[in-house]
């Protein structure tokens, strides 16, 4: 196998080769690069790192924030769903409310008519009864006061005077004819 160390020899007098060439002091350039891993390493372990964890967390609850706006969001719907849901149950009931209010003020007016009527009914026929029992009640007094008209002309024509046995027989005989005729 081969050596390595020759190779590493060849290699580092090509590299003082170089830094010579460019002017590059070898043991600054080191210093350097050993300064900046530990400035590098201090900014990540006490900056960026909790810097990075802040901006994670404080990612984790916008995006918690976005998704309980999302369920609000939905939650409001849903809610607004129920709200016209409820409205119109309301409505309808209102209306059916209304109709049956209606309906029964149609059925109670129709019923106080028809009972206004009957009672209207019932006046007039009491009415004409009353009518038709005032007027038999005058014909029949007219009877015997045209049966008592009679016995008078009667008596007066006769010119005699009868006796109340008489006038009663010829009163009733000319009440009789009457309602005969």
């Amino acid at each position: 196998m081969f050596s390595t160390l020759p190779v590493l020899a060849a290699a580092a007098g090509g590299l003082t080769q170089i830094t010579d060439t460019f002017g590059i002091n070898l043991p600054a350039i080191l210093a350097q690069v050993v300064s900046f891993s530990v400035v590098a390493y201090v900014l990540w372990r006490f900056a960026f790192k909790p810097v990075l964890a802040t901006m994670d967390e404080r990612q984790q609850k916008i995006e918690a924030g976005l998704k309980y706006t999302e369920e609000m969001k939905a939650k409001l719907e849903a809610t607004q769903q129920e709200s016209a849901a409820l409205i119109q149950q309301a409505q309808e009931k209102a209306s059916a409310i209304i109709h049956e209010t209606r309906q029964s003020a149609k059925e109670y007016l129709d019923k106080q008519t028809q009972e206004a009527a009957q009672k209207a009914n019932d006046l007039m026929v009491k009415a004409q009864q009353a009518i038709e029992l005032e007027r038999r009640k005058m014909i029949a007094e007219a009877r015997a006061e045209i049966a008592s008209l009679v016995v008078v002309t009667t008596e007066r024509v006769l010119a005699k005077k009868l006796s109340d046995a008489e006038r009663a027989s010829y009163n009733e005989s000319a009440a009789r004819e009457l309602t005969i005729a």
